[in-house]
């Protein structure tokens, strides 16, 4: 299949160096010095050039904040048959620019980026693909990601929305709390430590990344539960509450527990 990846970023890399040995394929990417670390595909940075190339499939692995304009741009250059495609975190806007595209398309998230993630050992990893769209392209995905090892969910546009909600803005927002509180340690302990690594890890993420997850309809919800989980905590410090502290603790090492046995 020729397959052709809009942005030579990290994960745009990370496709190509992917399918580049049983696919052809080639990357758009107008700022060419992005492109010095792509290989074994070839390097695009006109638009006649996407044209001449007519590919099958594109994935989209631009910056969240342009996924859509990007589309836009290639469009009148892409075969009327080729799929469209995206990788993104943050899916606004996208079910319907899809469905007034004109094009068959896929959408998928693999939820793991290069920040934290072991690329080259994903079996713990999960990955999304919107159960919405081309089933071709549903099929290339699902095919793509077994290889990898990663644990596959299927979901709707709305299912989706959902599911980022829970899970990158309560850690995100955990993460925030942090940084904004903490300060300078000359001798931070492990946990200290592990803590500001990740909050490292978050904070080097794109701000409109950052700004689109949090603005997500169905963020307000978990934050509130964030909110009213840390109402409750200090209400059992204030108070020096031991019963209930000890209680606190049984339910919150209950909630691992419980997610610890179902992802085994």
């Amino acid at each position: 299949m020729k397959i052709l990846v809009l942005g030579a970023g990290k994960m745009g890399s990370f496709f190509l160096d992917l399918l580049s040995f049983d696919h052809e394929t080639a990357v758009y990417e107008k700022d060419a010095k992005r492109m010095r670390f792509t290989y074994n595909c070839q390097r695009l940075t006109t638009l006649d050039e996407v044209k001449e190339f007519s590919p099958e499939l594109v994935i989209n692995a631009v910056t969240v904040k342009y996924t859509i304009s990007a589309f836009k741009e290639v469009m009148p250059f892409l075969p009327k048959d080729c799929i469209i495609s995206d990788i993104s975190s943050v899916k606004t806007g996208l079910k319907d620019f899809y469905q007034q595209s004109g094009h068959p398309y896929v959408s998928t998230h693999p939820m793991f980026g290069p920040t934290f993630a072991n690329l080259q050992q994903l079996s713990e990893e999960n990955a999304i693909i919107i159960s919405e769209g081309d089933y071709m392209g549903r099929i290339f995905f699902k095919d793509l990601y077994q290889k990898l090892d990663l644990n596959i969910y299927e979901y709707t546009f709305e299912e989706h929305d959902r599911t980022v909600a829970y899970s990158l803005s309560i850690p995100f927002v955990s993460t925030f709390v942090f940084a904004a509180v903490m300060k300078h340690q000359d001798a931070p302990g492990t946990t200290f430590k592990r803590h500001m690594k990740i909050a490292k890890g978050v904070l080097n993420e794109d701000d409109y990344l950052l700004q689109e997850i949090l603005f997500n309809p169905y963020t307000n919800e978990q934050v509130e539960n964030i909110r009213n989980e840390l109402t409750a905590l200090l209400d059992i410090i204030d108070r020096k509450d031991a019963a209930g502290m000890k209680a606190y603790l049984t339910k919150i090492r209950d909630n691992v527990r419980k997610d610890i046995e179902i992802n085994r």
